[in-house]
């Protein structure tokens, strides 16, 4: 059990990843209910956005006293509107640790038992129907938020043990209620940037260790070449002063200190002792994706550290309107809600997954091509030529995979389109594009699994497996343990979704 007053990144991944259940930090549940009880002193009176006040457009309405608790009802029931097929467990858990997260900062002013039934509901698993397309990312997640506040209230569906059931039974099944609306439940539970920071967290863990895979493929592509070991040198990438280079190049040479198939550029070509009239045997120098690791991996490295920051801001930021301060005795009207901070660092992480889709093809490409490689049979195809084809097609899969990421590599975070009576004149589509990045890192997690089963095999190739580094030698041997050293031509699509799970769960 985890003792919660804010998340950070670590442990969002020990709670989506690891399991862990929580409980709220005495502390901050008396900051929520001290927020709270300054709330409903502070609006009696007043006239505040949302409490007596439409939504939206409809703000200039002033609504009667004796229809508040409906308003709040109606702001959930009304824009529970999302459509298509819903997301995934995991993005929705995710999605109620951020919105948890907002409520955590004790600026929003509502009833301590809205983050009491959003524990529940995490450390339970009901993950309430949340259809992936609605939000536009401005006023938050409005649409995709409202379905998990109808959850809240007890309505809706939830995806619980495997089942969509009516949440009232699942509820009453558990022994939990629904949450009353005191002042603003419905307004602050549904307004923010939760849906889209959530999926976005799921994004991150996957996308590190996308770059993770990235870096050991290249070192493992480089054995394969038996490359010459000054591309991971530091005094070649410490002069270059970016911390991405230096540390994906730090990391290399850890990865690579015991392996027995790099070469020294001071004992091959620095001794004196060739005597080659015009060519050289072995190139000097690497093809780009191979040599150039560090330098296409650096960049990459640097905005995934950026995007964690931004990402642990938001999971502790206040991300609903209004904002309420007891410190400073107000209430303040503004846009925290918007979501321009996650749909720009999603575009970043969408763009550098979709960089190492490509390279890991570009290494494909260059084990597959025996006259680019010059060390290994066409394909890799250790049959007959001609009569066998060994991984020849699964270039296509890779190729076309890779593509489609190039396709949608397209910025998101410039797209705009004024909606809600232009009260939304400019939006983030945040949500929109933290959904586009996990497709992309969904298919390059495809394009990885063939790029892994290929090093594998080119290493049975050369019979190559003992002189691997450590760590080559480590994947080298769970590729085989699902896909052995194939000789005839098999179908290979079963492997290659075993090997994904593999790359993802390792």
């Amino acid at each position: 059990m985890i003792n919660i007053s804010n998340f950070t990144l670590p442990i969002v991944e020990k709670i989506l990843f690891g399991g862990e259940r929580i409980a709220i930090d005495d502390k901050v549940l008396k900051g929520i209910d001290d927020c709270h009880a300054f709330l409903k002193s502070f609006s009696a009176e007043k006239v505040i956005y949302g409490i007596n006040t439409g939504f939206g457009p409809m703000a200039q309405w002033r609504v009667d006293d004796k229809f508040l608790s409906d308003l709040q009802y109606n702001i959930i029931r009304s824009h529970s509107t999302g459509a298509g097929e819903p997301l995934d467990d995991i993005y929705v858990k995710a999605a109620m640790i951020a919105r948890l997260g907002s409520i955590l900062q004790c600026r929003s002013g509502v009833h301590r038992e809205v983050a009491e039934l959003l524990v529940a509901f995490i450390n339970e698993g009901l993950c309430p129907f949340i259809p992936r397309h609605g939000s536009v990312g401005a006023s938050g997640d409005l649409v995709q938020l409202a379905h998990i506040a109808l959850t809240l209230i007890g309505e809706g569906k939830v995806h619980y043990k495997g089942e969509w059931r009516e949440t009232k039974g699942v509820m009453e099944e558990l022994g939990l209620k629904p949450i009353g609306i005191h002042i603003r439940e419905g307004l602050s539970i549904t307004n923010g940037t939760s849906v889209m920071t959530g999926i976005a967290c799921v994004n991150q863990h996957y996308a590190e260790r996308l770059l993770d895979l990235s870096v050991l493929a290249s070192v493992w592509m480089n054995e394969i070449a038996a490359s010459y070991s000054d591309l991971m040198a530091a005094p070649l990438n410490e002069c270059r002063r970016h911390e991405g280079q230096i540390e994906v190049a730090r990391k290399m040479r850890e990865l690579s200190a015991d392996s027995k198939c790099l070469l020294e550029r001071e004992h091959e070509l620095y001794n004196g002792g060739h005597t080659e009239d015009t060519t050289f045997g072995h190139k000097v120098q690497p093809y780009y994706s191979l040599r150039c690791t560090p330098q296409i991996m650096g960049p990459i490295y640097e905005t995934l550290h950026n995007t964690a920051r931004v990402l642990e801001e938001e999971l502790q930021s206040a991300s609903d309107n209004p904002i309420v301060d007891p410190e400073t005795k107000n209430v303040y009207h503004g846009g925290n809600f918007h979501g321009d901070y996650i749909s720009l660092e999603e575009d970043k992480v969408k763009i550098a997954v979709v960089r190492m889709a490509m390279t890991a093809e570009r290494q494909l490409n260059y084990l597959f091509h025996d006259r680019i490689n010059g060390i290994l049979p066409p394909f890799l195809n250790m049959g007959v030529l001609g009569l066998n084809y060994g991984m020849q097609a699964c270039q296509f899969t890779a190729t076309s995979t890779t593509a489609e990421c190039q396709t949608l590599a397209m910025p998101n975070y410039v797209h705009s389109i004024p909606n809600n009576n232009d009260n939304q004149d400019i939006v983030s589509m945040g949500t929109n594009t933290a959904l586009l990045c996990k497709e992309v890192i969904d298919n390059c997690y495809q394009v990885m699994a063939i790029h892994f089963i290929a090093l594998a095999q080119a290493t049975d190739c050369l019979k190559k497996a003992d002189k691997l580094c450590t760590a080559s030698r480590k994947h080298y041997d769970a590729v085989r343990a699902i896909i052995p050293m194939f000789v005839e031509d098999t179908p290979f699509y079963e492997e290659i979704a075993k090997v994904e799970k593999y790359l993802r769960e390792f």
